[in-house]
């Protein structure tokens, strides 16, 4: 490997080709850099060592390159969708990089069931069914489910839960479903209401609501007067939510509009959400970008970046026109099956569309910059506070939740200068021994977190804070002193004696005295936030965890007791509760229950006297 003294670049740029491709910049530990593609290799990988540079960026980048790596291709096609490939797996820090990379929400139509449902969807797109979004925001979908739900009368049912109703559930009484469960809707009529929202979600209003009208003058022919008042009603709906959505002439058309917004090095990427000609929310996103880099170019990368990893509607209307564009519409295109136009230079409903994606964007930016300030400040007040040599960079907090030693859990959130780093939080499910005392739960959760932070697996926050008072702190620092961490600050957070913010105490070691600060110090709003979420973490953490096992039945535990056997159980005695009540030779009438296997659900249902 060449270090960067020992980097030939004349004889590099002699081995390389006029033909498209990716280049790698590796520095001297052999990490990826940067990752760019070209539509002559040769050509734009040379530029880059040229004598002079005018780009601050490149040359920063250049002094620490010590070896570059090329990949032809036979297309500029494949040389974009291969950056982009490299650019997810390496995460180059000087390229313009896409942090938020969370799946959006769907509402999912399970048009292979007889009776279909509507469904909340994150996540792969692997069922049978139809696909409607992508959303902005789950409630996006909420709203939308529930207006289905108001107008078709559409089952939101599992279907489990479905197989075994042998009465209408309360959806039925609030009017929010037909009951398709117990037959009181036939198939044919159910599959028209299904049809009808899927028209709905298609964009096709006008469509649905005369559909409504004929279903509701034949009711009314055929006497069949509260039919026809539901059909009556069911239009209303729909022109009140048609007036709701303001649908433009673009309706029927899926449309995201990118605006662009950039101050002192900060850039927010605004995408606005346009579905069936409606504006339905938008989303900011904050790209990270070393040095200088142009609108363009950003763009550029952003629209790579999150629009090859997703589903992509039929027309993107951005900010700026990108270097990209042409490659983009057509490797976007083969993508989706059809057509997709990315344009700039537009008129009308978007042109005015553009402007409030703009808006949003300066809307996002200024309240990053104002958040980001006043973190900073936090962070240089909290170091003050407790007296520490500089500014602290990365901050860990600790909090252990459980029910009376159920389900156990320890969160750890990070913070650091920008905010809360999501990414980093983690949960520890928490050992049986640990189960009920508190100071063993977060000595054992300190143990795993910080073996690995030794390992180098991990980054060392500036300082860790554990929630609690002298008891945990006892604890963190003979975890740390074993593992040879106890230089590390480390700040146990405790509640004053009237359980109020402001006034907790903040213990130290070394310190006899506990260290309380004024409520309205900025140091002590960051412990109160940094707190507060690793309490949140753990509690979401522990309740879910709770309900898993809440929800796991007794049954499944039992050996030789498969799913069918448990059905015909559950269905024989109603329940549970049904089975438990039962006695052995109750128990071997079942169907596929024998008499040695009801013994042994009979022993396991009742062990130590349980029931």
């Amino acid at each position: 490997m060449n270090d960067a003294a020992a980097f030939d670049a004349k004889s590099f740029l002699r081995t390389l080709t006029h033909r498209p491709g990716v280049y790698r910049m590796l520095d001297a530990k052999h990490k990826v850099i940067y990752v760019g593609k070209a539509r002559d290799l040769k050509k734009r990988v040379s530029s880059y060592f040229h004598r002079t540079q005018t780009s601050v960026k490149t040359a920063a980048m250049m002094q620490v390159v010590a070896r570059v790596e090329v990949t032809v291709t036979n297309t500029e096609a494949e040389a974009l969708l291969l950056e982009y490939t490299l650019i997810k797996q390496h995460k180059p820090k000087f390229n313009v990089l896409l942090r938020d990379d969370k799946s959006y929400p769907y509402i999912y139509v399970s048009t292979d069931h007889p009776f279909p449902r509507l469904r909340f969807h994150r996540g792969p797109r692997t069922g049978k069914g139809r696909y409607f979004g992508p959303y902005p925001s789950t409630s996006a979908v909420r709203q939308t489910l529930n207006d289905l739900q108001k107008l078709f009368l559409i089952r939101n049912c599992r279907d489990t839960f479905f197989k075994n109703r042998t009465r209408p559930c309360l959806q039925y009484q609030i009017r929010r479903c037909t009951a398709p469960c117990v037959g009181l809707i036939s198939e044919n009529d159910y599959a028209r209401d299904i049809g009808a929202a899927i028209q709905f979600l298609e964009g096709r209003n006008r469509s649905v609501i005369n559909t409504f009208v004929e279903r509701m003058e034949a009711a009314s022919s055929a006497q069949e007067y509260e039919l026809a008042a539901r059909f009556r009603d069911q239009i209303a709906k729909l022109k009140e939510i048609e007036a709701r959505q303001l649908v433009s002439r673009s309706a029927g058309k899926d449309i995201d509009v990118i605006g662009f917004a950039t101050s002192g090095g900060t850039h927010c990427v605004t995408v606005l959400f346009i579905r069936n000609g409606a504006v339905v929310g938008s989303r900011d996103h904050f790209p990270r970008v070393q040095g200088e880099a142009d609108k363009q170019k950003i763009l550029n990368s952003f629209v790579a970046q999150y629009y090859l990893g997703r589903d992509v509607p039929a027309e993107i209307i951005i900010d700026t026109d990108i270097e990209d564009r042409d490659l983009l519409e057509a490797e976007l295109g083969v993508r989706m099956g059809r057509k997709v136009a990315i344009k700039s230079n537009v008129r009308g409903d978007r042109k005015r569309w553009l402007e409030m994606a703009r808006t949003n964007a300066e809307q996002g930016l200024n309240l990053r910059l104002a958040s980001n300030a006043t973190i900073q400040r936090q962070f240089k007040v909290l170091a003050e506070a407790l007296e520490l040599e500089e500014t602290p960079e990365r901050l860990e907090c600790f909090d252990v939740s459980h029910t009376s030693g159920e389900a156990t859990v320890a969160s750890c959130v990070v913070f650091n200068a920008a905010g809360p780093i999501k990414s980093d939080y983690r949960r520890f499910n928490l050992s049986p021994t640990s189960a009920g005392d508190d100071y063993s739960a977060l000595a054992e959760a300190l143990k795993r977190r910080y073996a690995r932070v030794k390992k180098g697996e991990v980054p060392m926050p500036d300082v860790l804070f554990v929630d609690g008072g002298k008891g945990q702190l006892s604890e963190a620092v003979a975890v740390l002193r074993d593992l040879e961490l106890d230089w590390l600050q480390v700040v146990a957070v405790a509640k004053g004696r009237a359980r109020k913010p402001g006034a907790e105490r903040l213990f130290m070691p070394g310190r006899k005295m506990a260290l309380q600060l004024p409520p309205n110090s900025p140091a002590l709003l960051l412990v109160q936030q940094i707190r507060d979420e690793a309490h949140r973490f753990a509690i979401t953490g522990h309740r879910q965890r709770r309900a898993k096992a809440r929800n796991t039945s007794r049954l499944e535990q039992i050996p030789g007791l498969g799913p069918k056997k448990r059905r015909e159980l559950l269905r024989q005695f109603g329940g549970l509760q049904g089975v438990i009540g039962a006695g052995i030779d109750d128990l071997a009438k079942v169907r596929g229950i024998g008499r040695t296997l009801a013994e042994t659900i009979y022993n396991d249902l009742h062990i130590d006297g349980q029931h």
